[in-house]
Order: C-alpha cells, then sequence, then structure tokens
C-alpha cells in the first residue's frame, strides 16, 4: 500500500492487522464488554460449526456469567447494530462481515506456531532453498497442507515498476477503463466502477491531473503532496479518485513476468459455504488467472511484519465476497513477495496467520542467509 494511507485504518492491536475496511466508530463506542464477549463466543463457534447459533448455546458452552434471556436480549442489540444475522426467523445467528471485522481487530488472540507446524515449515523451506520456483511451490502446498485453505504466493521481485502515464476513458454507464503504462513498458488495463457515467472531456481532464501529479513515481513514491494536488483537482469526483488509487495499489505491485504459485484451490469445496456449484466455480475462475491472482495479492510495498485482512465485502473482486484474504510480505534483501491466504469468512484467523507469518519469518530468514543457531548447526 505504500504511502497512499488516506483511505486505509492501521488497526492497534497487539498483532498488527493492517485493514481495509472501515469500523464504525459509533458502534465501537457503544460495544460494551459483555457485547465483545458474546460476539467472541458466536464467531468462534460458527468458525467451527457453520451452524447458526443460539442463545441456548452460547449459555449451555460459554461461562458468561449471565443467563439465556440476557444472553437473547444482547444478540437481538447486536442484529441491530449490524453485526449478527438471522437466515430465518427460527434460526440462530450468524456473525456478519462486521463482526469478523470486529473479532480480527480486536478479539483474536495471537496464535504461536506448535513445534509440529513449526518443525514442517523449517523442513520444507530448507530442502528447497536451492531453487526459488521449488522454494515457493513447495511452501504453498505446506500453507494449504497446514491450514486446509488456498494459498497464493509470489515469486519476490525488485524494482517496483514506475508510472509513465496514465489516461481514463469511458466504458459504459456506471464504469472507466484506466489505462495505466509503465515504465517497464507494460501496459494495464483496469475497469473502475464509477456509479455514474462522467462525459469523456472530463475523464480527459483527469488523466491529465493524474499524470501531472504521479507520471515517474512508484506507488510507494506517492506520498501527502500528491495526495492533496490529487483531491484538490478531481473536486468532486473524489469518490473516482479513491477508485483509481486503490486500482494501482492493486496492479503496481508486482510486474507481469511476476510468477504466481498456488496450492489448495479444490479446498474450498470441503466447506458447506460453497456446496452451490456456481459460487464454486466462480471462485476457482479468479484462481485460475493470473492477472486475478496478481491483483489478490496487491501491492507488498515495504511494509515488514504486518499482516493485512481483507473480508467478504472488503474484497473488490464480485467472486471473492464471501471469502476472506491473509496476506504477508516476505523479504529477501531488496526483493519482496507475498504470500496469501484465502479461505471461508469463518476460517481460523488465529492459527492461519501463525502459519502465514511463521512461513514468511522463516522464508526471510533462510533467504537472506541467516546463520544457524548451534543447536541448527550440530544437526
Amino acid at each position: 500500500m505504500g504511502k497512499i494511507r488516506w483511505y486505509i485504518v492501521v488497526s492497534t492491536h497487539p498483532i498488527r492487522v493492517l485493514t481495509i475496511g472501515v469500523f464504525g466508530r459509533c458502534d465501537e463506542m457503544n460495544m460494551n464488554e459483555r457485547k465483545r464477549r458474546i460476539i467472541e463466543a458466536i464467531v468462534s463457534d460458527y468458525i467451527a460449526s457453520a451452524e447458526p447459533i443460539s442463545s441456548r448455546t452460547i449459555s449451555r458452552k460459554y461461562n458468561l456469567g449471565i443467563s439465556p434471556a440476557t444472553i437473547r436480549n444482547e444478540m437481538s442489540d447486536l442484529e441491530e447494530m449490524g453485526f449478527l444475522a438471522q437466515t430465518h426467523a427460527m434460526s440462530g445467528r450468524i456473525p456478519s462481515d462486521k463482526a469478523y471485522r470486529l473479532y480480527v481487530d480486536t478479539i483474536v488472540r495471537r496464535r504461536e506456531l506448535t513445534e509440529l507446524e513449526a518443525e514442517y515449515l523449517e523442513r520444507i523451506i530448507q530442502s528447497n532453498v536451492s531453487q526459488i520456483e521449488y522454494l515457493m511451490r513447495e511452501t504453498a502446498k505446506a500453507i494449504a497442507h497446514l491450514t486446509n485453505y488456498t494459498t497464493i504466493i509470489s515469486d519476490p521481485i525488485a524494482d517496483e515498476p514506475a508510472i509513465k502515464h496514465l489516461r481514463l476513458m469511458p466504458l459504459d454507464d456506471e464504469a472507466v477503463l484506466l489505462v495505466v503504462i509503465c515504465d517497464s513498458k507494460a501496459v494495464k488495463n483496469i475497469n473502475v466502477y464509477t456509479g455514474t457515467t462522467i462525459a469523456s472531456n472530463v475523464l480527459n481532464h483527469l488523466s491529465d491531473i493524474l499524470n501531472e501529479h504521479l507520471s515517474g513515481l512508484t506507488l510507494n513514491e506517492i506520498g501527502e503532496n500528491e495526495a492533496a494536488g490529487l483531491r484538490q483537482g478531481f473536486g468532486e469526483h473524489f469518490e473516482l479518485l479513491d477508485a483509481v488509487l486503490q486500482a494501482l495499489a492493486g496492479v503496481m505491485g508486482y510486474g507481469d513476468d511476476a510468477n504466481v504459485y498456488t496450492s489448495g484451490i479444490k479446498n474450498i469445496l470441503t466447506f458447506p459455504e460453497f456446496n452451490d456449484v456456481a459460487k464454486a466455480h466462480s471462485i476457482f475462475e479468479a484462481l485460475e488467472e493470473k492477472d486475478q491472482l496478481i491483483n489478490l495479492l496487491g501491492s507488498g510495498g515495504n511494509i515488514e511484519q504486518v499482516v493485512e485482512i481483507t473480508i467478504g465485502e472488503e474484497n473488490e473482486q464480485a467472486n471473492m465476497k464471501d471469502l476472506s484474504i491473509i496476506k504477508a510480505n516476505y523479504k529477501i534483501n531488496n526483493l519482496t513477495g507475498q504470500i496469501g491466504i484465502i479461505g471461508p469468512k469463518r476460517m481460523d484467523y488465529a492459527r492461519a496467520m501463525s502459519i502465514l507469518r511463521g512461513a514468511a519469518e522463516r522464508i526471510n530468514k533462510v533467504l537472506s542467509g541467516e546463520p544457524k543457531n548451534d543447536e541448527e548447526a550440530r544437526e
């Protein structure tokens, strides 16, 4: 994400999760500890069972120190606040995207790798260190095996491309085409949703403003001065500006020659949420397209040791709205790549984050040539 920070909220939670969604401050202020504990119980139970959760289930399984009637009242309040939903009138509740976001940002606890997980990752990475391609493929397989989710890994690359020229062109009544030409001669075309028709002469003027402020810069070189100039130049078209910057952040991190490795794509079929054949097919299509995978991983930027999570509707791609994506960087000297885990919104976030973080840390250590400790050297 580089320095484009005016549309990003960074969580202060100890595990340092970079969030893309915006959490409502009013609801956060109204969230007392009892409601948080109920959300934690519901999300935890739903992750394990995939079944709507009733107040009776919460009362029986979790020692909250309050009656089932009180739990029912709190759950009704949480539903009104948008944290819970009912599939039908007589069912229990399921968490909304908003509940998962609260859970990830303020409730989920950092989990360390188990001894077996750590040894497994260490063995896979150490045994494939001689060839980057094999290392990426086998690491993707290892993470998919440990998490039972889908894994994406990009090759490490250097020299983030600079923007040479930008142009906005009419596409239809609710979208424009953003053409990005990089100094590497790569040309990227991105559909940008506007929700309204924007005249060609206005798009030409806005294209000039984009080029005036961004031409010659990499994503990481776009700072507040450029942001201020763009905001002033776009004026009432600020929503289009946000969409353009989001699109740039999604495509400028990786060159067209970057390799992307996947593993565990069929793991999605093991979750009841994706029993619908059409829904599963749409997801498979996205995971088979290199451009879509690169967009999912986004820009590695220079953010180190930060886990980034997008949940459900926060994902820009329509066929990813029922999924969560967890990403982390790995670095090899001046090279940067990304690892992503894709799973249902009710994924085990603590476990997935610990495995993702553990894999990234071990790749960093092994490929940066850090010396082994005495115990490793003896082995």
